[in-house]
């Protein structure tokens, strides 16, 4: 369902100290916007309403976190459930950003470290000509081997299972380690793993979520990549840094 416009979510987001409206103003300087610059960053890329992200905030103070989505409207939604998370105290370990994912590697370079990934419950784009859009593609995945630092993680939740089986195809491509995998997450045992909105809902309707921890070994994933990129020409396009190899 399309979100309809909120007259007040832009003025709201202005006045947000913790809004980022041009993110590619701090490629490479990530860390320097947070008050403690030397904690882990991890990034939820398609925040939504911020639900996830509020709950992450506020039970780890110890981690910074960049939250990105392309609506205005969700990330007025996501302030106000971060304020309300909060109650009061200053948000002082949450970036909120408008960012349209597919040029992710336009605002985050290697210097930034990432060292966590979340992506919650994005379009599955069932449609074959549509899975390039899929923000666990290999070519999104190249992208985030720019900037995800050695060891580092992507978190993936879904309730479609044929996202799910493909994306697992798509980690293992490009190299990743599947280091913990269920078809069922809420009777697998794991406990770490906050629940989001779509997640409850989906539950409701007795559909299970699917989950995978996916780890990056930048020596390994850098051959996977560049036998995928020889295997598929087409992906040779999506350079992370124009001239630069991600695996340096």
């Amino acid at each position: 369902m399309r979100m309809r416009r909120k007259p007040w979510a832009r003025p709201e987001l202005a006045a947000c100290p913790y809004y980022i409206p041009q993110p590619e103003q701090y490629k490479g300087h990530w860390r320097e916007q947070f008050s403690n610059p030397q904690a882990p960053l991890h990034l939820e890329l398609g925040c939504g309403k911020g639900g996830f992200i509020s709950q992450m905030a506020v039970q780890n103070p110890q981690i910074n976190y960049i939250a990105m989505d392309i609506k205005s409207e969700m990330l007025a939604l996501a302030r106000r459930n971060l304020e309300a998370a909060f109650a009061g105290q200053p948000v002082t370990n949450v970036k909120l950003c408008t960012q349209e994912i597919e040029l992710i590697h336009q605002s985050i370079a290697p210097e930034d470290g990432i060292s966590r990934i979340y992506i919650n419950f994005c379009n599955p784009w069932p449609k074959a000509h549509h899975h390039k859009k899929r923000l666990t593609h290999p070519k999104q995945l190249i992208k985030y081997l720019g900037f995800l630092e050695d060891g580092g993680e992507i978190w993936f939740k879904t309730d479609d299972s044929q996202l799910f089986t493909h994306s697992l195809i798509y980690f293992t491509q490009c190299g990743f380690e599947l280091a913990y995998v269920t078809h069922d997450l809420h009777h697998s045992g794991f406990t770490q793993s906050l629940s989001t909105e779509h997640e409850r809902m989906f539950t409701q309707q007795g559909i299970h979520t699917k989950f995978l921890i996916a780890r990056c070994h930048r020596e390994t994933c850098a051959k996977a990549v560049e036998t995928l990129q020889r295997e598929n020409p087409k992906y040779q396009l999506e350079r992370i840094l124009p001239g630069e190899d991600f695996t340096r």
